[in-house]
């Protein structure tokens, strides 16, 4: 029975280490210490989110759709998925900031510079 890799320890959840490969075909074996990638690394629930986003090209509506999820666990889950393949979220975007800001130059409590400086950062 095939199993999928391991990427941490079950036991002590440390970094796990492949130290053998062996060809189905040729039955060749190959010996020595290989790294696991980043996605093997991650934990089960994150790489089937990964997997239904590709299947769905990113498609957030589909997505939702498929595991039944609204529009922010989605968002939550791919901030996740983002965070733990090593890559800082980008997506500083918070739309009730920004929503804030624009009220606030609305009501002419800042001037228009300020409220582009803060949309900015």
């Amino acid at each position: 029975m095939k199993k999928d890799i391991l990427g941490k320890c079950p036991i002590c959840d440390g970094t796990i280490e492949v130290t053998e490969f062996k060809c189905c075909s040729c039955n060749s074996t190959i010996s020595g210490r290989f790294r696991l990638n980043k996605f093997c690394q991650l934990p089960m629930d994150q790489l089937e989110f990964a997997d239904i986003f590709i299947k769905n090209r990113g498609n957030i509506k589909e997505i939702e759709k498929e595991l039944g999820i609204s529009y922010p666990t989605v968002k939550g889950k791919l901030d996740s998925l983002i965070e733990s393949l090593g890559y800082k979220n980008q997506a500083n975007y918070n739309p009730n900031k920004n929503k804030e800001i624009l009220e606030q130059l609305d009501r002419g409590e800042i001037s228009s510079e300020e409220a582009i400086e803060l949309l900015k950062n």
